[in-house]
């Protein structure tokens, strides 16, 4: 679990959880750095990143907000929102941006951005290229709108996409009201993408985007897999064994945990997830309703329906 809103505290608290065996899951914890913060304050991030390295309580990396959201207008964007003379506005400024990219890398940091706009995108993307530390895997949380020309930069520049299935209006909970709204209709094949992003080269990282949407990985990998294109537009979709790569070991890449978890091999930590049915066999539009028969973290259960019902196990 990567726990973008928590901070020091939050690392704390869950550190005292560990001690006490009630931590259940292991946890991955950003600092925040804001736009009114000066570039010494990274220092609290790398103290952050040196007292909390276990195999459960982790950080490592710095979170920022480049942007808004669509649905406010604050997401931005480089050209106009539909009917308006709006495009929201960066929170940092392009040349501010990269020096703390460049100031963040120097210390060995990943690098975690909420950018939603193509304008929020691009300025991001910039930010990495000047910081010039691929193997820090710096990550755009999001990129719900791109501009075509950005995306062989991701690839190229090694940046993680983590986009969110749930996220798409029409996919899952959002209505597609939404996309009229905030995107120009010829822009909609530049919107939500996830397979032209992969084709492009981004290593893919899926997540619920909790709370803002449903936290259940079984209604995103339903999501992801029976998302309807968007009138004209190319199918973004892609096959079940990536939405489960991107699930569960594109995710542990994108958090520099692949040498721990993310995958079932010899010497990997014994963290399981055990659905309910045959998900190769489950129709598409039925693995939202799969439940989970059992989950394993560190060999230890964690989550055992059987027992909880009082059923034999």
């Amino acid at each position: 679990m990567v726990n973008m809103d928590g901070n020091r505290y939050t690392c704390v608290l869950l550190a005292e959880m560990e001690a006490e065996g009630r931590l259940t899951a292991r946890v991955k914890v950003p600092f925040h750095f804001k736009p009114h913060m000066e570039l010494s304050e990274l220092e609290r991030a790398s103290a952050m990143a040196a007292e909390f390295r276990g195999d459960w309580v982790t950080s490592g990396f710095v979170k920022m907000f480049m942007d808004g959201v669509v649905d406010s207008r604050t997401a931005y964007m480089l050209h106009d929102y539909p009917g308006t003379t709006e495009r929201g506005a960066p929170l940092f400024a392009a040349g501010r941006f990269q020096d703390i990219c460049r100031e963040i890398s120097r210390r060995g940091l990943q690098i975690a951005v909420h950018a939603i706009g193509d304008g929020a995108v691009r300025q991001t993307i910039d930010g990495y290229e000047a910081a010039g530390r691929p193997d820090l895997r710096h990550r755009i949380e999001h990129i719900e709108l791109i501009d075509r020309a950005d995306l062989p930069r991701l690839g190229a520049l090694g940046i993680t996409a983590s986009v969110q299935p749930p996220h798409p209006p029409g996919a899952m909970d959002f209505p597609m009201s939404t996309m009229a709204h905030v995107f120009h209709r010829e822009r909609w094949r530049d919107a939500y993408l996830t397979k032209t992003l992969a084709d492009h080269g981004a290593p893919l990282a899926f997540a619920s985007d909790w709370p803002v949407t449903d936290v259940s990985v079984m209604r995103g990998i339903e999501a992801a897999l029976t998302r309807v294109p968007y009138d004209g537009c190319q199918d973004e979709r892609v096959g079940l064994h990536e939405v489960l790569r991107a699930y569960t070991a594109g995710g542990a890449w994108a958090a520099h945990m692949e040498g721990l978890t993310g995958t079932l091999r010899r010497g990997m930590a014994a963290d399981l997830v055990l659905i309910d049915g045959d998900i190769e066999a489950i129709p598409a539009d039925r693995i939202g309703q799969t439940g989970i028969a059992l989950t394993i973290a560190g060999g230890r259960v964690t989550h055992d329906p059987a027992k909880i019902a009082g059923g034999p196990v």
